[in-house]
Formats: C-alpha cells, sequence, structure tokens
C-alpha cells in the first residue's frame, strides 16, 4: 500500500513542482497551492457520481464518453475550483497564476484517479500513468490557466468572457481528444498517444514561456 501511495503521488508533484518552479517573478504562497491541489484530489468524487449517474441514464458512444463525460465535466469543474477559490483571491496576481493553479487542481485530480488505478491494478503501471494521464492532466491543466490568466490582465470585458469559455472548452476539446484516441486505438494507441503527447508538451511550454513574459510585465 505505501509503494502505492508513493507512486501515485510522486509524478503529480514532480509536474507540479516543475510548473510552479517556473513562476519567476512572484512565486505563489505555497499554502494556496497545495490547498488548490487538495480541492482537485477532493473534487475526484463528485465527479465520479455525476458521470456514472449519467452513463447510467443516457448512452453514451465513445465519442459522448470522450469529450462529454470526461472532458467537458472534468474539465468545467476543474476550472469552477479554480474560478471560485482562487481567481478572484488577492494572490492571484500575475498572468502566470492561471496555470500554477489549474495545473496544481488537475494534478490533485489526477494523483486519486492514479492512486485508484494502480491500487486496481498494480504498480508496474506506474510509469505509463506518469507519462500518459497524469502529465495529460498536467497539459490541460496548462491551457486552462493560460486562458484565466489572460481573462483577469486582458482587454476589454467582451474579450475577458470569451477568454474565460477558452479556458474550458480548449481543454476540453483536448482532453477529449486524448481519450478518443486511447478507445479508438486501443491495442496499437502508443503510436497516436505519442505524437499527441509532444504535441501537448510543445503548445504547453509555448504557453508558459508567452504568459511569463505577461507577468514580468505585470510585476513591474
Amino acid at each position: 500500500m505505501i509503494a502505492t501511495i508513493g507512486a501515485s503521488i510522486a509524478p503529480g508533484i514532480a509536474l507540479l513542482s516543475f510548473f510552479y518552479l517556473k513562476d519567476r517573478y512572484q512565486t505563489e504562497p505555497l499554502h494556496m497551492v497545495i490547498k488548490t491541489f487538495v480541492f482537485g484530489i477532493l473534487l475526484v468524487f463528485p465527479v465520479m457520481v455525476l458521470q456514472y449517474g449519467l452513463q447510467e441514464e443516457f448512452y453514451f458512444g465513445d465519442f459522448g464518453k470522450a469529450f462529454i463525460i470526461a472532458g467537458l465535466i472534468e474539465e468545467f469543474f476543474k476550472w469552477f475550483i479554480v474560478y471560485y477559490t482562487v481567481y478572484k483571491h488577492v494572490d492571484f496576481d500575475e498572468p502566470y497564476d492561471g496555470i500554477v493553479y489549474s495545473v496544481a487542481v488537475s494534478l490533485g485530480f489526477a494523483t486519486l484517479e492514479n492512486f485508484f488505478y494502480l491500487y486496481s491494478f498494480g504498480i508496474q503501471e506506474a510509469w505509463m500513468r506518469a507519462l500518459l494521464p497524469v502529465s495529460s492532466h498536467a497539459l490541460f491543466g496548462v491551457t486552462m490557466g493560460y486562458y484565466l490568466g489572460r481573462a483577469k490582465f486582458e482587454g476589454t470585458l467582451s474579450k475577458q468572457r470569451w477568454l474565460m469559455i477558452y479556458a474550458v472548452v480548449v481543454p476540453a476539446l483536448l482532453h477529449g481528444c486524448y481519450d478518443m484516441i486511447l478507445l479508438k486505438s486501443k491495442h496499437h494507441y502508443l503510436w497516436m498517444i505519442t505524437p499527441f503527447m509532444a504535441f501537448l508538451w510543445v503548445i504547453s511550454l509555448r504557453r508558459v514561456r508567452k504568459v511569463q513574459s505577461k507577468s514580468k510585465m505585470a510585476s513591474f
């Protein structure tokens, strides 16, 4: 059990540390980041109940499971947590903060999911889980945080509203694509998911650099 807990938590903590330490100008209070991470863990339970209930009541094909049950529901509730717990908080004071907090809630969610999976199927799956599902949640969080950070500090009210919509829709679409690849490619999924993950990492790191430049201006 101790090994399972360690293998479940380690990738989430490593990825969160990576993105947290990229906040070069005004590092977020650690207690706020930990709180958001814990909220992400707690979010798993209501989301699982909702997903189960919807699938019991309605028929969802692979497309619906990927883009609605997984993508839209999970990313909407992550967005909800970030918006109502930290978005209006005084510590959300630069664009990069959107990425820090969105990644934190996403990795909290991914960490408990990872524990349930490893507990059921064994820690021999730990490396693949770290490289794929846990990492993908972090990268969906980067996308969400990119738009949230822009929404708070950029443009007109109308533009901010659109950016808030993008903060849910774009990560939900990426999440849906990820799940669709896994559902459709089955035994050969690595041939498709590997370039998709590479694409996610490239665009995520570009967004990190772009938001860092805006955070630098906001810090002076």
